[in-house]
């Protein structure tokens, strides 16, 4: 077997991943959420994201996550990590930090600027972080992925064009997830409006993250 597999492996493999891409979870929750605050902080999040598969990705192949599934005191260290990232992100979305608060929206230009940019940034950062401490997903890509790669020497090298294209299918669909909840927020412009979608947006990620520490 070469490094491509072969067609109908390929097309299987990219059936099952966007039935999993569409799947909501904590992933496109924050992407939603930072879409609404505007396209580039979502779009940034989304590419953040598939970021994050790529790590999963490297971690399956090199036999990290299988650490992971043979140590459970590890596992309980990343899932609570994970877990605690979560919740700190929806009470900083309630506070308006992760939405942008109105004193931000009425603020001058210089601000304004400065502040998007850093902002902008973060939002990759923490799209990275919000999917590499989900050990769900680094035990799913570890189970995920050997399975259409088959084995042989080329192994390692098919899992890692699998990954790169389920990366490829998040940062498509989340990226649009971002492009329509951005164009939903524009039309949302009352600060009361603005207010309950902080609080929807942050509730559900602590919810996420409650979820996950307890599961």
């Amino acid at each position: 077997m070469s490094v491509v597999p072969d067609l109908a492996t390929y097309l299987a493999f990219c059936a099952a991943a966007i039935a999993l891409v569409l799947t909501p979870g904590p992933d496109t929750m924050y992407v939603l959420a930072r879409g609404v605050q505007g396209r580039e902080a979502g779009v940034r999040s989304a590419f953040g994201i598939a970021t994050g598969i790529l790590f999963h990705t490297a971690a399956a192949t090199l036999g990290l996550a299988a650490v992971l599934r043979a140590a459970p005191a590890a596992y309980q260290v990343v899932k609570y990590a994970g877990a605690v990232y979560l919740v700190y992100l929806g009470v900083q979305a309630i506070r308006n930090d992760e939405f942008g608060g109105a004193a931000d929206r009425d603020g001058g230009s210089d601000g304004a600027t400065a502040g998007g940019a850093s902002d902008a940034t973060g939002s990759f950062r923490r799209g990275v972080l919000v999917n590499a401490l989900n050990p769900k997903v680094a035990l799913f890509f570890l189970a995920f992925l050997p399975g259409f790669a088959g084995s042989g020497p080329d192994a390692e090298a098919r899992m890692l064009l699998l990954g790169a294209t389920y990366a490829v299918l998040t940062a498509t669909y989340l990226g649009g997830v971002a492009v329509a909840s951005e164009r939903v927020g524009r039309s949302l412009t009352a600060s009361t409006t603005t207010s309950r979608l902080s609080w929807v947006g942050g509730g559900a990620m602590i919810a996420l993250g409650l979820a996950l520490a307890t599961e």
